[in-house]
């Protein structure tokens, strides 16, 4: 038993007070005691006690009146009422205010102590639940979290569908490789569903073993294998009344997967170790970084559970496949990374972002963008900046590629000389001086550069590209 567990006792009998001390101290539970209203409100607001053992008749500020009182600092603290008139209107009265329950004096013991560890139950599943609600709420207010960029044709009708299902409790099942955003798309349905201010739990099934992801899915019971101390709820049973997400289900042992279908079939299960069912109504999404049908070929994945998640199935593409969604993709890192930081990617690293094929697909685009930001030297990230083993050279793109495109070995340097110097004036607002010192030259080499390269007008001194005025050159 937890020592830190509390229990104020407020009753004017002090042999009622040390009668119910001796019964529970053996417990493992610390007692508290007060022989009136005022002393026990004092106590309840100094010590924060978890339950509270409370007379209906007290001298003086009445069981009533300190109810009220205690509902008005905590609607969550289980109260129970003592009373020697159960029936009577104060004790429907105290329900009423907010008593987690009462009992007529005198009381049976086993009746009182079982009393006593449901009041601990109902505290600890509140806890559990605000916890819940609080991890749900930070998650949502993580600055950009939640947003799937896509204007690539194939995403654009994935939206469409998560706007159809999101409000219905069809089971969804996403399928897409590693790292293409199948948990993003989990959030997003869940986010605009009827159940979006309910309890949303996920868990990677291929994260854990065996029997710790039996025992974190359904929960088990005291005793029920070795380390086992006390009842634990499992996800499914936290998550009652709304949505849980089984990341990675592929990896799913079959054992768990016929107790899984039973979830989905029926609506209850048992924890390890029990013999009760538990009923739950849960949403189930669920996502595979796996061809599931060839999994089912393999005997690996039963085929009845599969038609049972995929009432609905969402197919989501790899980045190789939605290349046009590479430079939107590329800002929104930028400015998740670098929100205070004006950064520039010029198109040569972008088209050499868009050559590569992205085993890793968007996850390892997002390490790549970071990995540059943390490298580059300047405000502009270069090719030189992207790490190689995710942007090297490819077929698409090389230097030699440059010489032909350019008809010479001259001709390809004037074309990343002129670009170098391009870019360097867009990060300086077309200003020839600040250019000059940002490059490291001499700002009548610069300019005697740009008109070598056309970058400026011989007639009338203006910059060609940007339309800025000779500043004296």
């Amino acid at each position: 038993m937890d020592n830190n567990k509390s229990i104020l006792i407020v009753d004017d009998e002090a042999s009622m007070r040390k009668n119910i001390s001796d019964l529970l101290s053996p417990l493992g539970y610390h007692i508290l005691e007060a022989g009136n209203g005022d002393a026990g409100m004092m106590m309840f607001v100094q010590k924060k006690p978890d339950v509270i053992i409370l007379d209906i008749n007290l001298p003086g500020k009445n069981g009533l009146e300190v109810l009220k009182e205690i509902r008005e600092i905590s609607v969550d603290t289980p109260v129970i009422i003592f009373t020697a008139f159960g029936t009577s209107e104060r004790a429907i009265e105290a329900m009423k205010l907010g008593a987690f329950d009462y009992l007529e004096k005198p009381f049976e013991l086993d009746e009182f102590i079982l009393t006593v560890e449901r009041a601990f139950a109902y505290q600890k599943l509140l806890t559990e639940v605000r916890q819940l609600r609080s991890m749900v709420n930070d998650a949502r207010n993580q600055p950009g979290d939640g947003q799937i960029i896509g204007s690539n044709q194939k995403m654009q009708e994935i939206f469409k569908l998560i706007g159809r299902i999101a409000p219905t409790d069809a089971t969804v099942l996403i399928q897409g490789e590693s790292g293409t955003g199948k948990e993003l798309i989990a959030d997003a349905i869940q986010r605009h569903s009827l159940l979006a201010d309910k309890p949303y739990v996920k868990i990677n099934c291929g994260a854990l073993s065996e029997s710790i992801l039996e025992s974190e899915i359904f929960g088990h019971e005291k005793g029920s294998f070795t380390g086992a101390e006390s009842r634990r709820k499992g996800l499914f049973e936290i998550a009652d009344g709304g949505t849980v997400y089984l990341d990675e289900i592929n990896s799913m042992p079959q054992s768990l997967q016929v107790r899984l279908l039973r979830i989905l079939q029926k609506q209850s299960f048992f924890r390890v170790g029990g013999v009760t069912p538990v009923r739950v109504n849960v949403r189930v999404l669920a996502s595979a970084n796996k061809d599931i049908e060839k999994e089912m070929e393999e005997g690996n994945f039963r085929k009845d559970l599969y038609y049972r998640l995929c009432v609905v199935r969402i197919n989501l593409p790899p980045l190789r496949e939605r290349k046009d969604d590479i430079s939107p993709l590329v800002e929104y890192f930028l400015k998740k990374y670098c929100p205070t930081r004006k950064m520039i990617i010029p198109e040569e690293s972008i088209n050499r972002l868009c050559a590569y094929n992205w085993p890793g697909n968007i996850r390892e685009l997002e390490n790549t963008i970071y990995s540059a930001l943390v490298t580059a030297s300047n405000d502009m990230l270069c090719i030189r900046d992207l790490p190689l083993q995710s942007a090297g050279p490819t077929e698409e793109f090389s230097f030699v590629s440059l010489v032909k495109e350019n008809n010479s070995f001259r001709g390809a340097l004037d074309y990343v000389e002129r670009k170098i110097i391009e870019e360097a004036l867009k990060i300086n607002g077309n200003n020839q001086t600040k250019t000059a010192q940002f490059l490291k030259m001499n700002r009548r080499l610069l300019y005697s550069k740009m008109k070598e390269l056309s970058l400026i007008s011989n007639k009338n001194g203006k910059a060609k590209e940007t339309g800025e005025k000779n500043d004296g050159g």
